[in-house]
């Protein structure tokens, strides 16, 4: 890919990351008021219409049934999992400190991809692991300060949506887009329904309009990274995601009062620096046979919205085959 190439992908995925944070303080406001199980319900179901929408586009050979049920399952938990710890620790912590505690998933999916992928970490990944992970230390700074149920639900997400991820690594290449996409979706509407009579507070139309806009934000997103990926490689894209930092920073001053202390800027750098590492070491296949990182796309994955991977999996496939044919 050519230079200008790579940086129209990169601008895309700064755009789209930059709506990813604007949907996560819609998301933080209405966790202030509202039940994390009361808001990934209401987003789940107006998602609904256009992931259905963009689900009937898929002409693949097949049905609901999965290959690898098991798999799934595991899968359809994490995200589940993933969505309601994040979206409360963004409702009791500062975004920063989410955002800073979530960037270790790539660490995790790293060791993760040992023994589900069975791919080979060499001594200079594991040290960028090691020094990643204590860089999430430095933002929790255990003994200086009181953890929080927030720290715990954030560290909890981003383990949960390192399992999911690789899981779609693990399986995506045989198992169809629409299974991999709709599953989470529908155990979050399941599943947030039964919890939803113990925590459900009446919703203004103001913030009903707030999920709906939650729901065409990340809509929106998801189809400016996929327009990123199409357009650069994943090397120069999937760092991008790291400027979220940036817009924590300035959202949360703005619209929460709150300041990013230099704890966790210090944390976020190292845990930023690390991950780096390890995407462009990802980057030459000599390092790397199954670049567990690169291809999992590591924006959280709630089962709120469509995942990116599968649907950038689908695009590519879609060319391709009308490549051959103009062939």
């Amino acid at each position: 890919m050519t230079s200008q190439s790579n940086t129209r992908g990169a601008l895309l995925a700064l755009l789209a990351f930059a709506i990813f944070s604007t949907h996560d303080v819609i998301v933080k406001y209405l966790g202030g008021i509202y039940a994390p199980f009361q808001i990934v319900f209401f987003s789940t179901l107006i998602g609904f219409p256009l992931a259905i929408f963009m689900l009937m586009r898929d002409a693949s050979d097949g049905n609901l049934r999965p290959r690898h049920p098991w798999w799934v399952a595991l899968r359809t938990g994490a995200t589940v999992i993933t969505g309601v710890t994040v979206f409360y620790a963004f409702s009791v912590l500062p975004m920063a400190q989410v955002y800073a505690i979530i960037f270790a998933s790539p660490l995790l999916i790293t060791v993760l991809a040992i023994p589900i992928l069975g791919e080979r970490v060499r001594l200079r990944r594991w040290m960028a692991v090691g020094v990643g992970l204590c860089g999430v230390l430095v933002v929790l700074r255990p003994g200086d300060t009181g953890l929080e149920i927030g720290h715990l639900a954030a560290i909890i997400g981003a383990c949960s949506h390192a399992i999911a991820s690789i899981v779609v690594r693990k399986i995506g290449q045989e198992e169809r887009s629409v299974v991999i996409l709709l599953y989470p979706m529908m155990a979050n509407f399941v599943v947030m329904a039964c919890a939803l009579p113990f925590v459900y507070v009446p919703m203004p139309a103001i913030d009903l309009g707030g999920l709906g806009v939650i729901a065409v934000f990340a809509f929106i997103a998801t189809g400016l990274l996929i327009a990123a990926y199409k357009a650069g490689e994943a090397v120069i894209v999937a760092p991008m995601q790291y400027s979220q930092i940036i817009w924590a920073a300035l959202f949360g001053y703005i619209f929460f009062n709150e300041t990013l202390d230099v704890w966790t800027l210090t944390g976020a750098a190292i845990i930023i620096a690390s991950g780096l590492y390890i995407v462009l070491r990802e980057s030459h296949g000599s390092t790397s046979q199954n670049t567990p990182v690169l291809r999992t796309r590591n924006r959280p994955e709630t089962g709120t919205y469509l995942r990116l991977g599968p649907l950038l999996r689908r695009a590519q496939r879609r060319a391709q085959n009308s490549g051959k044919a103009g062939a």
